[in-house]
């Protein structure tokens, strides 16, 4: 608990660097922030000025290349033991029901299996999953999976419940749908707060959000990530989105950022820079093999037929799957997996042909955009695999991230989108693959 006034959470000249002597990169420079009690603070800037690294720097989940973080006014050693983190790829394990997945978070508590029984189940009344407790995440929308996230914080009882761009993976009406209701839940007051939260801490790079959730709305710039502005929030309950207070602070919010852009026209690089995504650990040569038995039936078939046929545990197989999704070879449509036109062409092309067409789908997802773009950026097109790995975590820090480097890596090689010296261990830009004349993939 904190004592005198103490914040819950504090960094002070906090900065944070990725790499090494070759290729150092400031992400935060002299970040000084206190979370108190009773607030909903809004970090908001563009997508790659560091708000992320400085909510992992918050809650002891990256320490800091200098500086100091607090918790409670005390040195934070290890994990902030008062924080739960709702991310935003919800992280849910696919073969738990949402009961389960909701339980995950008590373990460690030493309560009684009773006794977690009601919090989960209050935790599902709170956000609004009654009727639901059974069902998988396959079978929730983007809106439902979140709102499983949600509750699984909220499961933990945290004094301080931390929120990195939750509604960003939804369509704009689920996301205003979600937004609103945490809104009710914070300002309803004390009977609908959930155990102990006595705070909130929201990443986002939307106004309107910040606008709306917050109480005070912390402005960070870029190039390195640094606190330009911290705002009071007086746009007075309940908050409607047009209303004359409401504009007045979106605009003004607005004129600070555009004024950061202005003066460091290289944030544009950053703001434009993908945000990558989680990969299925599986290799090309599962996808082509999964792929191959499709087409040997048919070229649609019972997920758990097809599960059947390979040699992998069912959770596999779905990864295999999902792979495909990503790579627009298969589609899945209930329980059926079907091979796309774009899938047959791969089957169809040459050894030459699959590499251009793999690398044209691997070029579509962000996480191949993100890597080639540090790539780009890096003084001689070349960079370390540690310090890829650093910028991946900071971004997907719910991750297997040695595993997703390693996939990366893997389908990276074999599309030759960049390549790979397991000696020196570092990443490089490679030539595309050249593509014979009368390639069958030439018009995919």
């Amino acid at each position: 608990m904190p004592e005198n006034g103490a914040a819950i959470a504090e960094t002070k000249n906090v900065c944070v660097s990725f790499g090494d002597a070759d290729n150092n990169r400031l992400v935060l420079k002299d970040v000084t922030l206190g979370v108190q009690v009773g607030q909903v603070t809004a970090i908001l800037g563009p997508s790659g000025c560091g708000k992320s690294t400085f909510l992992r720097a918050l809650v002891g989940l990256l320490k800091p290349t200098t500086g100091e973080v607090l918790a409670y006014g005390h040195p934070l050693n290890g994990i902030h033991p008062g924080v739960s983190i709702v991310f935003q790829n919800f992280a849910l394990f696919p073969w738990l029901t949402v009961q389960e997945n909701i339980a995950v978070a008590l373990n460690g508590l030493g309560m009684s299996e009773e006794e977690g029984r009601q919090r989960v189940m209050r935790c599902i009344d709170v956000v609004g999953l009654e009727g639901f407790e059974e069902a998988y995440p396959k079978e929730l929308s983007g809106g439902m999976k979140q709102r499983v996230g949600i509750a699984r914080a909220l499961a933990r009882g945290p004094e301080l419940l931390c929120m990195d761009e939750p509604f960003s993976a939804l369509d704009v009406f689920t996301a205003e749908s979600l937004r609103s209701e945490v809104y009710r839940l914070w300002s309803g007051g004390e009977s609908k707060l959930p155990f102990s939260l006595k705070s909130v801490i929201i990443i986002t790079h939307v106004i309107e959000e910040a606008v709306f959730l917050a109480d005070r709305i912390v402005v960070m710039g870029s190039q390195p990530g640094h606190i330009q502005q911290v705002i009071l929030n007086d746009v007075p309950h309940p908050r409607e989105y047009q209303s004359p207070a409401f504009l007045r602070m979106v605009h003004r919010l607005h004129d600070i950022i555009t004024k950061e852009e202005v003066a460091e026209p290289e944030d544009a690089g950053a703001a434009a820079i993908a945000t990558p995504e989680p990969i299925p650990p599986v290799s090309p040569s599962q996808v082509l093999g999964l792929m191959e038995i499709l087409r040997d039936h048919g070229g649609q078939m019972d997920v758990f037929n097809l599960d059947q046929l390979t040699d992998y545990d069912f959770g596999h197989t779905l990864s295999v799957v999902k792979a495909g999704e990503m790579l627009e070879f298969l589609d899945s449509p209930k329980n059926q997996v079907v091979l796309t036109d774009v899938g047959k062409q791969y089957l169809d092309a040459d050894v030459n042909g699959r590499k251009v067409i793999f690398r044209r789908q691997l070029e579509k997802l962000a996480t191949f955009r993100f890597v080639r773009q540090l790539l780009e950026e890096a003084r001689g097109h070349e960079m370390s695999k540690e310090i890829v790995e650093e910028e991946l975590c900071v971004r997907l820090c719910t991750e297997d991230i040695p595993k997703l480097i390693e996939t990366v890596i893997n389908w990276g090689r074999y599309a030759e989108l960049f390549g790979y010296s397991p000696d020196a261990e570092r990443l490089y830009l490679d030539q595309p693959v050249s593509v014979p004349n009368d390639s069958k993939s030439s018009d995919v």
